[in-house]
């Protein structure tokens, strides 16, 4: 079996949380999917599965945190251009996302924030690698 990434986040409107998500460019997978929790598939190799605080709270062995006041984790979605950063960004905010923050660019990489309805931390960057400074 190919090796996976699942991040499991808890959400209080797994509707909305659907459609945000849809917006940034994911897909849902229905066979891993039910009224508890939404299977939302970014590639062949990686999922979140956005899940409601009680079912979440079933694998959980500690108390959900409140990310819209603590960060519980930074994730990060690639892009192949700035231009598809910008545009998933404004999708985003369409389907009711938080920018909060200014893009930040490196040089060799831009990232752009956005927060989902629950103050869960997504990064969208582009990264040209040929550009990261060399060591001399």
């Amino acid at each position: 079996m190919a090796k996976q990434i699942f991040i499991n986040i808890a959400v209080k409107d797994l509707q909305k949380s659907m459609d945000f998500y849809t917006a940034l460019g994911f897909t849902n997978n229905p066979q891993f999917s039910d009224d508890s929790g939404k299977c939302m598939v970014w590639s062949d190799s990686i999922f979140v599965m956005i899940l409601n605080h009680e079912k979440f709270a079933s694998f959980a062995t500690k108390p959900i945190a409140d990310t819209k006041s603590k960060i519980a984790g930074l994730f990060s979605l690639s892009f192949d251009s700035l231009e598809e950063v910008n545009q998933v960004m404004t999708k985003g905010l369409n389907a009711g996302g938080i920018e909060p923050s200014e893009m930040k660019d490196y040089g060799f990489m831009q990232q752009r924030t956005i927060e989902d309805f629950d103050g869960h931390t997504w990064e969208l960057f582009f990264m040209d690698i040929t550009k990261f400074p060399q060591q001399s």
